[in-house]
């Protein structure tokens, strides 16, 4: 029989690999999605094509709307009778220093970042009672780089979270993170982008998404690891090699 996920903006980048990766793995997926509704829609078009004996359903749900995401749990169950495996990948991602940041741009990474998946990941453990929580998080969290304060500050939050459900909701429920570094290039950003910032990481080359695959692949198939958190940055968690300030 096959499993089932759950994946928060799972209809691009990042979500959008780990979906087509666990459909080549026989998972059922609820493909979430806020603004994307085109590319929702065609991913679960394309993986059903693929894969037409799993199910893939395009769901929208506003993660900074508390009702809205409160409903994301019961509406897995219903489409696939129960939720297996919940990747809070959404992210927003807005730049600004402590001392230029409004509550409004604090309240919206905290919204996104952090509060929904907190929701999502309460309601899994009270109504699916046993499986996989991964929360994707950014290799930023190890720095006090303040650039894009509040983005980083929500998922240092989440981080911290992760340990404290992974602590409360064993053994039922493994909770585990995953932190990316260069791994895709932004919107209106070609791969010399990464190539260019991969140059200060100590692997001198962005990882693509292979890393994070492989990552989920190991935290989903070691059935005593919980609470854990694994660097998919190239080693840029562990700071700027010296020589290459000289």
């Amino acid at each position: 029989m096959n499993q089932n996920a759950l994946i928060t903006g799972a209809s691009r980048r990042i979500g959008r690999s780990m979906s087509m990766h666990l459909a080549s793995r026989g998972w059922n997926i609820i493909i979430h999605f806020n603004d994307s509704s085109v590319q929702a829609f065609s991913l679960a078009k394309e993986l059903t094509d693929q894969y037409p004996k799993q199910v893939f359903k395009a769901v929208r749900a506003n993660l900074s709307r508390p009702e809205e995401v409160g409903n994301m749990i019961f509406s897995g169950i219903h489409e696939l009778g129960n939720i297996d495996l919940l990747i809070n990948n959404a992210s927003v991602f807005g730049a600004g220093y402590v001392a230029e940041t409004s509550m409004e741009l604090l309240d919206s990474q905290f919204d996104v970042n952090f509060k929904a998946p907190f929701i999502l990941m309460r309601d899994f453990k009270n109504y699916c009672k046993k499986g996989n929580i991964v929360n994707i998080v950014d290799t930023r969290i190890t720095t006090n780089k303040s650039d894009f304060a509040a983005y980083s500050l929500s998922k240092k939050v989440l981080w911290e979270f992760t340990k404290m459900a992974a602590l409360e909701f064993a053994p039922e429920i493994r909770v585990n993170a995953i932190a990316p570094g260069v791994t895709m290039a932004p919107a209106g950003q070609d791969e010399n982008y990464l190539e260019r910032l991969a140059r200060h990481i100590p692997m001198k080359k962005p990882g693509g998404m292979e890393p994070v695959l492989r990552s989920l692949d190991f935290i989903l198939e070691n059935s005593h690891l919980t609470g854990q958190l694994l660097f998919a940055d190239g080693g840029e968690n562990l700071g700027i090699n010296k020589s290459d300030n000289q």
